[in-house]
């Protein structure tokens, strides 16, 4: 007598469920993700009366200056000769570039002059300086 299998026995590998899984792999990976701010350098901004909030966040580039005289460009240590090479190639690239200048309360006021000439001498004349909002 013949028996026969009424199960028969498949070598694929479900594939129905496989769209879903990535979909929630996409959404858990979109959210644990932590984007990178400008971590820029420790400093105290000074109060001010009177803000204006800039809208646009991507034509801003921000250079800060500490007390100690250390002047960092989105993150990236300079010293003061190299502000106008920087600040030139990056109004070449985009010429609606505005510049952040967020300086510590305690620097000496000739470092952050410094910085300005040298602003000045890369035609970056749109400069907005930052401060700390009043509580």
């Amino acid at each position: 007598m013949k028996f026969t299998s009424k199960a028969k026995v498949t070598e694929k590998i479900p594939t129905a469920s496989m769209a879903d899984i990535a979909f929630l792999l996409l959404i858990f990976f979109m959210l644990s993700t932590v984007f990178k701010q400008y971590q820029g350098l420790p400093i105290q901004l000074p109060r001010a009366q009177k803000t204006q909030k800039i809208e646009t966040k991507r034509n801003i580039t921000h250079v800060w200056t500490t007390a100690q005289g250390r002047v960092a460009i989105d993150d990236m240590l300079v010293d003061i000769p190299s502000i106008r090479t920087i600040m030139y190639n990056k109004r070449v690239v985009n010429p609606k570039i505005i510049v952040s200048l967020k300086t510590d309360w305690r620097a000496r006021y000739g470092v952050v002059a410094d910085v300005m000439e040298e602003l000045k001498r890369a035609d970056a004349l749109r400069v907005n300086f930052a401060t700390e909002r009043k509580r």
